[in-house]
């Protein structure tokens, strides 16, 4: 059935995006070449940049499944405000398997002669501790390099099939306006959904709690999630604003657009404050020792202070920041706590991972700083290469005219 609604025309960003991508590429690979260069030249055998390359690439993940998710909960409650932003997160989502290529590098430290001679537990190459031995080697039959890599496989094919069916039939809807295809995401997101969380939780358990096999966190699925979601209404953010400082999207994000997506912004700043709180505070209830050394190596002095840093960076200047209504309607402070809550997503990954490989102390040098920077160039290219060819906004969605009507109260 041909929709009813008014027919917007397409917004065509192809020189916008053509030009955006291009220097993305140019970005990542010169970023990840001096990554790889740099740390070659530290007497580690690589382990600092693969930590670095690791902590970056779940950077990537977080993005697009945050995307992923954006696009399922809209579909799934036939929200109406976000029909402008949408394409955006398709697209952001569609890089799902670009980013899964970004994967196979982690062949080459999982079955380097390394990791061979640690008896295939993934990450023992990089793994310095040996307590809890009895426990770390009752997992080797879930964490080994073999059973990784094929459920990483898994996962970014599941992912992008995903992705390519919500992409697909929204660009298609671009083109024939018919509303059964809004009916039918919206039925195919319920199961998706389910899909999303439970492969996004073994994700972080693979990718993340790995690099401490004794450790364990049942509810470090729901944190890593709490992070996808806080970056992927930052990105939508920062997204829309560039394209309306190129000329696009004109009328069509609204500042009433921006104050959803600053008080989601803001939301889920508190729901990660309450997941990452719970999750402490029954470790220390509990006090056994397999659980509370995670911690430990965190509030010591050589990682207090960034723990500190995630209670008062990552939670208490956020919420006082973004809790006004008038920053959340205005641009350039949104705009501001937007790049704030990326830079801290990142910090927060930094800060799950690095502890359990450098105990010592941070080795935070220009490694890191280069392999964010390819990575975000990386992605840059991935996200904005697709609206070369494709309209940036959901012109035909029979949901648009209240969308634009849309208004906060």
């Amino acid at each position: 059935m041909t929709s009813s609604a008014n027919i917007y025309p397409a917004d065509d960003a192809s020189a916008v995006a053509s030009r955006a991508s291009r220097i993305g590429l140019l970005v990542g690979v010169v970023g990840l070449a001096a990554a790889w260069f740099l740390g070659s030249a530290e007497d580690d055998h690589m382990r600092h940049f693969w930590m670095s390359y690791l902590v970056a690439f779940f950077l990537l993940v977080t993005f697009t499944m945050g995307g992923m998710f954006f696009v399922l909960i809209q579909h799934i409650t036939g929200a109406k405000w976000s029909v402008t932003v949408r394409r955006q997160a398709e697209f952001i989502m569609g890089a799902v398997p670009f980013v899964g290529l970004l994967a196979i590098p982690f062949l080459i430290p999982l079955f380097s002669h390394d990791g061979v001679e640690h008896g295939g537990l993934l990450w023992s190459w990089v793994y310095p501790h040996g307590e809890h031995q009895a426990l770390i080697e009752g997992k080797v039959g879930f964490l080994n390099r073999e059973f990784f890599v094929g459920r990483l496989v898994f996962y970014f094919v599941i992912w992008s099939i995903i992705a390519r069916y919500f992409k697909k039939n929204s660009l298609a809807q671009d083109a024939d306006g018919d509303e059964a295809r809004t009916v039918a995401m919206r039925k195919r997101s319920a199961v998706c959904i389910i899909i999303f969380a439970l492969s996004i939780s073994f994700a972080g358990f693979d990718l993340i709690m790995s690099t401490d096999p004794a450790w364990f966190s049942t509810i470090f699925g729901v944190y890593i999630f709490a992070g996808c979601v806080i970056s992927i209404h930052a990105l939508l953010t920062l997204s829309s604003m560039f394209l309306q400082r190129k000329g696009h999207l004109k009328g069509m994000v609204t500042v009433e657009h921006y104050h959803d997506l600053g008080k989601m912004m803001m939301a889920f700043t508190i729901f990660w404050a309450y997941i990452a709180f719970s999750q402490y505070f029954l470790y220390w209830y509990a006090n056994m020792p397999e659980e509370t050394a995670w911690y430990l190596r965190r509030i010591g002095d050589e990682w207090g202070y960034l723990s500190w840093f995630q209670l008062f960076g990552h939670f208490v200047i956020p919420f006082l920041g973004i809790l006004s209504r008038h920053v959340k309607r205005n641009r350039k402070l949104l705009c501001f706590w937007a790049v704030y809550m990326l830079t801290v997503q990142a910090i927060d990954l930094y800060w799950l991972v690095a502890p359990n490989l450098y105990p010592e102390g941070s080795p935070f040098s220009m490694v890191e700083v280069c392999t964010f920077t390819g990575m975000l160039g990386l992605f840059v290219f991935a996200v904005y290469r697709q609206a070369t060819k494709h309209s940036i906004l959901a012109h035909r969605d029979p949901l648009m005219d209240q969308c634009l009507a849309f208004k906060n109260f």
